[in-house]
């Protein structure tokens, strides 16, 4: 178990790491190319599917794909889910912003940071379920026929969210019930 001092301190790096890679998933294709949910190439084009909104179709008239197996409610709702990431980015860094006074040996702070760190827990989880289970319905259907497409990097950053907020808890959980301060004895 780490000791008091250092507690906070890692449960502070794990949640920072966190904030850190849901914002990058949030800012994902289109805004940002480099990272994206889902890559998909034919002869003539590679498209990248990020966090374009919450609720999209998927259009991708440039594959030469017949989009009418992705044209459900359930796909269009599985999109919504995909707010999850910003919610998540927002959640870790108030777990980040409550660890700061955690480190200033407050248990206060440690305490908010516990429970931030477990509401992004969750909301990380169910980020990235959804992610797999949507993303591989849409990557099934371009295999199907004959798009390549595979798994971008923001599921995998997603995840990583999860393990680092999960760690993060889980040292902040530790340091919560440690000693913070060291009591010295009064001489009168």
């Amino acid at each position: 178990m780490p000791s008091a001092p250092s507690a906070p301190l890692l449960g502070l790096f794990f949640t920072f790491s966190a904030t850190v890679f849901l914002t990058l998933v949030s800012v994902s294709a289109p805004t940002w190319d480099k990272i994206s949910f889902l890559d998909a190439a034919s002869e003539n084009a590679i498209i990248h599917f990020g966090l374009a909104s919450v609720g999209y179709r998927f259009n991708p008239s440039s594959l030469d794909f017949n989009d009418r197996s992705l044209h459900t409610p359930v796909i269009f709702n599985l999109t919504r889910t995909l707010i999850l990431h910003p919610i998540g980015a927002g959640l870790a860094a108030l777990a980040f912003l409550s660890g700061i006074s955690g480190l200033s040996c407050h248990r206060a702070g440690t305490a908010a940071m516990i429970f931030f760190a477990a509401l992004t827990n969750v909301v990380c989880i169910m980020a990235f379920l959804f992610d797999m289970v949507l993303f591989g319905i849409v990557r099934n259907s371009f295999r199907a026929q004959g798009i390549s497409s595979q798994y971008g990097n923001a599921c995998w950053l997603t995840l990583a969210a999860w393990v680092s907020i999960f760690l993060g808890f889980s040292t902040a959980a530790c340091g919560m019930f440690s000693r913070y301060k060291k009591r010295t004895k009064r001489v009168f």
